[in-house]
């Protein structure tokens, strides 16, 4: 099950480790003046919605 969260653009920079941990679970939404400004989502979930194969380290070398 995908769990989203949502987390200030303050409560982030204070916990970077909290919001990496989430976003195993599903999107993190950062907001910013309380408005959805970024998404962080693991490289799995990234990667399944940009049809990517090939790691970053493979696109940086090609």
């Amino acid at each position: 099950m995908t769990t989203i969260t949502t987390v200030t653009s303050r409560e982030l920079n204070q916990s970077v480790g909290r919001a990496k941990r989430a976003a195993r679970s599903g999107p993190v939404f950062i907001t910013h003046r309380g408005r959805p400004a970024h998404v962080l989502l693991s490289i799995e979930d990234y990667r399944r919605l940009a049809g990517q194969r090939r790691s970053l380290a493979e696109s940086r070398r090609a």
